[in-house]
């Protein structure tokens, strides 16, 4: 068994130091704390770099306490200003533009807006493309300025609320069944036929 040795001496007093063999020595020695040295270091300059890089990624994405970019977080939603690129659908209640300017969807191919239930189903379709615009739903409906029902076509019927129809094409109108009009009326100065 190892005996630790305390040795206080006194001026003027000789005692022997104890020998070597049962002496330790405390602590981390050698190729040891050379590895120990080299994992710290190895720990700070990984921390470095990740510190490093997220700093990057937050100065890349423009990150602040409002938002990211040019989205920023409000009270009313999300807020997104200038132009933006969606890669897949974009699900939103209510899409508005600034008062000043008017909202603008581009697209390659077409642009399609859907109407959908609480379902989930499909009730109204809007797809502009670049020869065709179709609109798939029960019933179309255009109103004038003070909503009164300009142009409404449903399975059944095609109703026109103008006071007045004109029909400028070089032949007329062509009706296959009855017409019935309270009034038929050319152009000044020209015959009807």
């Amino acid at each position: 068994m190892v005996r630790e040795q305390y040795t206080t001496t006194t001026p003027g007093t000789s005692l022997e130091r104890p020998k070597n063999e049962y002496i330790y020595k405390i602590g981390i020695y050698g190729w040891r704390k050379r590895c120990l040295y080299l994992f710290v270091l190895l720990l700070l300059i990984i921390l470095v770099v990740n510190f490093s890089l997220t700093i990057w990624i937050l100065k890349v994405m423009w990150f602040s306490p409002t938002g990211m970019g040019h989205l920023r977080v409000t009270k009313e939603g999300l807020r997104l200003e200038g132009e933006s690129e969606f890669l897949f659908p974009l699900y939103a209640k209510e899409i508005h533009s600034r008062v000043d300017s008017s909202l603008l969807l581009q697209s390659t191919h077409n642009v399609t807006v859907n109407a959908r239930n609480s379902n989930g189903e499909v009730t109204g379709r809007l797809n502009v493309g670049p020869k065709m615009v179709e609109f798939h739903s029960q019933q179309f409906q255009i109103n004038s300025k003070d909503g009164k029902p300009l142009f409404t076509v449903d399975e059944n019927e095609v109703v026109i609320g103008t006071d007045k129809l004109r029909v400028t094409g070089p032949e007329g109108a062509l009706f296959e069944h009855s017409v019935e009009t309270p009034l038929v009326k050319a152009e000044a100065f020209k015959q009807l036929r």
